[in-house]
């Protein structure tokens, strides 16, 4: 497992019954994670002590419940700072357990001593794109959703990347890919989060298995004749890490060589002491890790 364990501002406290404390700077947040199906004694006082706790409905969705807690705030990861707020389906705009992938890449970039074009899609809050951004790479940030792409503009600006060779787009991931074939644009390294399921501006559907190898191919076609990294992530159950490797092997290895590795990727739980996964991560590489 890649363990996301650089973290001084975020911390999973503990775990139990389907939920998990989590420390997000100063306020204490209880979501439900549905990787929790062990049933532990609650006795960090964090639990009693919560700033909101998202309550799962029955029928589908949930609410948040507040005790303390402002309306938004930010954390820092290194040198980036990322804004959070509650909301809809649990989330708060930043997904720690990514930082481990943010810095393999960011490695990847600095080593390989030229200028390095780099495509992130779905690309969310953009963790990932102020992550290659800082580490010196030119990125194009796609993502179908424009409250998505306002608020990573917002965290670059907050993250001292407001200058940044960072190009801003929100348009559905697959419909760009394909324009860009036809353009003849290349990139040097693709990062990849796609959703389970969702929908694109125009009403397109993405559903991720029967998605998600076309679109690898498809994406592909757009690396350059000298490809640096290429990054799938997954939060869907079927794609274990093994499915990613086959994956990426089948569009990648016989094209570029270098070396595909795929594992789960998690979180530290401090009260335990033990590993919360949070998904798999499916990597390609030109050079040996």
């Amino acid at each position: 497992m890649w363990i996301a364990d650089n973290w001084n501002d975020y911390e999973v406290i503990d775990t139990s019954s389907g939920e998990k404390l989590e420390r997000w700077g100063d306020y204490l947040l209880v979501r439900p994670d549905p990787q929790v199906i062990w049933n532990t004694p609650r006795t960090n006082p964090g639990w009693k002590k919560k700033n909101g706790h998202y309550h799962r409905s029955a029928k589908g969705g949930g609410e948040w419940e507040f005790f303390h807690l402002p309306e938004e705030w930010s954390i820092r990861y290194r040198d980036l700072t990322f804004r959070l707020k509650p909301f809809s389906f649990k989330h708060t705009g930043l997904f720690p357990e990514q930082a481990v992938n943010w810095d393999w890449f960011s490695e990847k970039i600095r080593n390989a001593q030229r200028p390095l074009k780099v495509l992130n899609l779905f690309a969310y809050t953009g963790g990932a794109t102020l992550s290659a951004a800082k580490a010196g790479a030119h990125v194009t940030h796609v993502d179908a959703s424009k409250g998505m792409v306002t608020w990573a503009r917002e965290n670059a600006v907050a993250s001292g990347l407001g200058d940044a060779p960072i190009r801003w787009l929100v348009d559905d991931c697959v419909k760009f890919v394909e324009r860009e074939i036809r353009r003849g644009n290349r990139y040097d390294g693709i990062i990849m989060d796609p959703p389970s399921y969702g929908r694109g501006p125009k009403g397109e559907i993405w559903k991720i298995e029967e998605s998600i190898f076309p679109f690898l191919q498809l994406a592909a076609q757009i690396l350059s004749d000298d490809p640096v990294f290429f990054l799938v992530n997954s939060y869907t159950t079927g794609l274990q890490p093994a499915v990613l490797t086959y994956m990426i092997s089948s569009v990648l290895s016989d094209r570029f060589g270098g070396r595909v590795q795929s594992d789960e990727i998690g979180l530290p739980v401090t009260e335990s002491g033990l590993y919360l996964p949070c998904g798999a991560s499916g990597r390609w590489s030109k050079a040996p890790d």
